[in-house]
């Protein structure tokens, strides 16, 4: 089913500041997906945003004829679940009156024999570790982002200079009816790391530290990974909460399936 042995991890942790934990996060090895989801709009709004959009992508998957070798159709359904997950979101909003305004950012990957297709919205990220450069694979869907890619600043750390907030999204689940959803493929290779997350976890780790730490995880457990990745998050503040899955790509598996998460 799979080219190659993956492991999984996942941790979620209110943080230092927060009063409850609106992300969510959804991994299932069985179907060899991924979902981290970051809510908003206050109370408990928020909370059910992210879980909302994560079990509706779970049981979107979960009903769908998978292909491990057509990784273009599995692009497709990426963004299709995330879509289905909007509009799930965006319903129940308008219906109930304590869920107004509650909105989530998500990002998933899927895996197929040999590849994997990510979807996300809004600022929770997919970074991928491959030899020991760290790369951001998904693309934000917030106004410092917008600002740089339309060429008002060269990088992110020079409108932060300026004054920018990151914390302000252009895009997110429950917004509106409709969603535009970021998608793409990357090959798989054994000994890359990948990395699922909330802004909760990069707004307070630099990208280097992230790298360090994952660089270190290549050999030993990844459940352990997680973990430090939480503690050094709340060690440098715990501002939001924090949530993170990682996928780990191990030897060619000829024909096994995937093992044990941690």
């Amino acid at each position: 089913m799979w080219a190659y042995k993956l492991d999984y991890a996942w941790r979620t942790d209110r943080g230092r500041v927060r009063s409850h934990n609106e992300d969510a996060v959804t991994v299932h090895a069985d179907l060899g997906l991924l979902v981290v989801a970051d809510g908003v709009g206050g109370a408990s709004a928020g909370e059910v945003a992210s879980t909302l959009a994560s079990d509706t992508i779970r049981e979107f998957f979960r009903r769908q004829a998978l292909s491990r070798t057509d990784s273009e159709r599995a692009k497709q359904l990426a963004a299709a679940a995330v879509e289905e997950a909007n509009r799930a979101v965006w319903q129940l909003a308008q219906s109930k009156t304590d869920c107004v305004g509650m909105g989530t950012t998500v990002v998933l990957g899927f895996v197929g024999e040999d590849w994997l297709a990510y979807a996300n919205v809004g600022d929770s990220r997919l970074y991928r570790l491959r030899d020991e450069a760290l790369e951001q694979l998904s693309h934000d869907h917030s106004f410092i982002q917008e600002v740089v890619d339309q060429g008002f600043f060269r990088s992110l750390d020079d409108a932060r200079r300026y004054g920018i907030g990151d914390n302000i999204l252009t895009r997110a689940l429950g917004s509106s009816a409709e969603v535009r959803v970021s998608c793409g493929l990357t090959e798989i290779k054994s000994g890359d790391t990948y990395l699922f997350c909330t802004d909760g976890l990069t707004g307070m780790v630099p990208a280097d530290w992230l790298r360090q730490i994952l660089v270190a995880a290549r050999t030993s457990d990844l459940g352990l990974a997680a973990e430090a990745l939480v503690r050094l998050a709340n060690e440098r503040g715990g501002t939001d909460n924090i949530t993170l899955a990682l996928l780990r790509v191990g030897a060619r598996s000829d024909g096994e399936g995937p093992i044990t998460p941690s």
